[in-house]
């Protein structure tokens, strides 16, 4: 018994020494632009936390709320919560496989031998009794020795998938914040496009009553009529599409929040400006960009998971020891149960070495390397389509911004010009085709100048995403 107990311990010990099979992971460098090209148009101060209500800088209290509607009770987040947990547990499993494990069972039966058999004629024959009870406790334990690392590399795979699906909780919510913004505010800008076409219908009304005034004094023609009554309809066949595109973002809001849609439609409904964007905010350092984004750690952590499954693989090479351990007592007689004489005990050191399977393990440790290889893709990708999303969303955020710039100048112009038409018209200077044109031409730039303001704060929203979400890792 002490032998067994010293090679026991010697095998500790080597164990502990022991390096782990498997190359041993290193974060791939990438390179990466030293700015964005336009940077200077992030904030200087990030966001300080992934809880960070860069919402707020929206000023729209409705906004901010359903928001944290979303937050607390979209579904797809509540899935992400439950991967988490499942992943931790998965992690807790792989390091419990490198401790040992023990078991205790208890026992009690009774037995009638038969005097047909071999056993039951033997019995018989010496005049033991037929009819006997046994009592049994014992205790088990069993241990594999992680002589070359296999069950490390296992828990570090295990734990680097659970940082994954850690991270991947803040992703989610991330792009559900980012996405309930998103609608919202493609939503106003569609209420806000509606109440012009409302508008728009009144001026037209206003200049069909016009012509048809001029109609009865004999100064304008029924084409003229004609001409203005058909303008006016053009005008009102643009609303229906607009209801039905504000009805589909309240319900997509509906269903960000968690609940049926059209709960929401009457609070979604009411009248409200269209919110200015704040300023993007984060690190404006492409390479900040390996931390802050969740994507890319979550991609980070999966590389590093196929690294580690490569050792757990590559260990198969090596023979895996196993020990395992009985004490017990096992007595007919409740009484002398716990006696020395009923007193059992077993001691047993496996060896399991896959020796002539090695086209197997080569093939595994060749589909352990191509899994790495493939993460090791899935990584770079993320980080160059995540420098994708930075230019994106902010040069649209600049030239949205200029745009509209532009765009309230010719507003300006185009409702001054339109205003002089009509006040032609009515003297008989101009025709009636200089008014509709003038009409048709402030409509669609102020139409434009709606679609441009959503434009800008959504390039904003995409902004804040592409760099973190306020997300500091």
């Amino acid at each position: 018994m002490n032998r067994v107990i010293a090679m026991i311990l010697g095998v500790t010990l080597l164990t502990m020494s022991a390096c782990a099979a498997g190359p041993e992971y290193r974060r791939p460098d990438m390179q990466l632009p030293q700015a964005f090209h336009n940077g200077q148009e992030i904030a200087a101060t990030p966001a300080p936390s992934p809880d960070a209500t860069w919402w707020d800088g929206f000023h729209d209290p409705l906004l901010s709320q359903i928001i944290e509607r979303t937050l607390a009770q979209n579904l797809d987040l509540t899935a992400a919560t439950a991967r988490v947990l499942e992943a931790r547990a998965a992690a807790n499993h792989a390091g419990a496989a490198l401790l040992p494990q023990g078991s205790v069972a208890t026992a009690a039966s009774r037995s009638h031998d038969s005097l047909q058999s071999p056993l039951g004629e033997i019995v018989h024959a010496v005049g033991a009794p037929r009819n006997y009870n046994t009592y049994a406790a014992e205790a088990q334990a069993s241990w594999e020795i992680d002589l070359f690392g296999s069950l490390r590399r296992g828990r570090e795979a295990a734990l680097a998938e659970a940082q994954a699906a850690d991270v991947g909780q803040t992703a989610i919510r991330i792009a559900i914040s980012a996405d309930a913004a998103d609608a919202y505010l493609e939503l106003r800008g569609l209420q806000a496009q509606l109440q012009l076409a409302d508008s728009q219908e009144a001026t037209q009304s206003h200049l069909v009553e016009l012509v048809r005034m001029r109609l009865g004094e004999g100064v304008s023609s029924d084409r003229e009529l004609q001409r203005s009554i058909g303008e006016l309809e053009r005008v009102r066949a643009s609303k229906p599409a607009l209801r039905t595109a504000i009805e589909a973002q309240m319900c997509r809001l509906d269903v960000l929040m968690g609940t049926a849609a059209g709960t929401h439609r009457a609070e979604l409904t009411t009248a409200s400006t269209q919110p200015m964007p704040p300023q993007p905010a984060g690190n404006a350092a492409p390479s900040v960009l390996l931390q802050r984004r969740p994507d890319i750690v979550i991609a980070e952590r999966h590389l590093a998971a196929a690294n580690a499954r490569i050792g757990v693989a590559v260990a198969e090479y090596y023979p895996h020891l196993t020990f395992n351990g009985l004490l017990g007592f096992d007595s007919v007689d409740t009484s002398s149960l716990f006696s020395s004489a009923a007193t059992q005990s077993e001691a047993l050191l496996g060896l399991r070495w896959r020796l002539f399977d090695f086209g197997r393990v080569d093939a595994e440790v060749a589909i352990a390397r191509g899994h790495e290889a493939e993460a090791l893709a899935a990584y770079r990708g993320a980080v160059l389509h995540a420098t994708e999303d930075v230019e994106v969303a902010l040069s649209q955020f600049v030239e949205s911004r200029s745009e509209t710039e532009v765009l309230a100048r010719q507003i300006a112009a185009l409702a001054r010009a339109r205003d002089e038409a009509e006040t032609a018209y009515e003297g008989g200077v101009l025709p009636l085709l200089e008014v509709l044109e003038a009409d048709r031409d402030l409509l669609a730039a102020r139409d434009r100048l709606a679609t441009t303001n959503v434009n800008e704060a959504r390039a904003a929203v995409a902004s804040f995403r592409a760099l973190g979400g306020g997300w500091t890792g």
